[in-house]
């Protein structure tokens, strides 16, 4: 079990706060082609993890866009109206960017052996 431990840490390891995101982006202590089988699943495993929050990061910021429209939709300064624009263009990005990362998928291949 120890050992089970120390591979989901070290998989842990291998991700970094975003804080623009809210989420953990890949940041590999080894190129993926180096690592180990057993290595490798142990990251999909953390990745999957993480990917499985991204929908409700994009619906916490779908909701605060939704805020800002409202708001922007009373405001009658143009300053403020363009700062508000701004918010909500930033919040967008992240929401596209969130997107890109939540259909990006490593492929792992596992060689099988058919045994005679």
């Amino acid at each position: 079990m120890g050992q089970r431990v120390d591979k989901r840490d070290w998989a842990d390891a291998q991700f970094a706060p975003d804080n623009r995101l809210g989420i953990a982006v890949p940041s590999l202590s080894l190129p993926w082609e180096r690592m180990s089988g057993s290595e490798r699943i142990a990251v999909l495993e953390a990745w999957e993890s993480i990917r499985g929050t991204i929908p409700d990061r994009i619906f916490e910021f779908e909701r605060r866009i939704r805020e800002l429209q409202d708001a922007l939709f009373e405001e009658e300064d143009f300053v403020r109206s363009c700062r508000l624009n701004a918010a909500i263009a930033e919040l967008a990005s992240r929401i596209n960017d969130l997107n890109i990362w939540y259909r990006t998928e490593q492929d792992f291949e596992v060689e099988t052996r058919l045994h005679s």
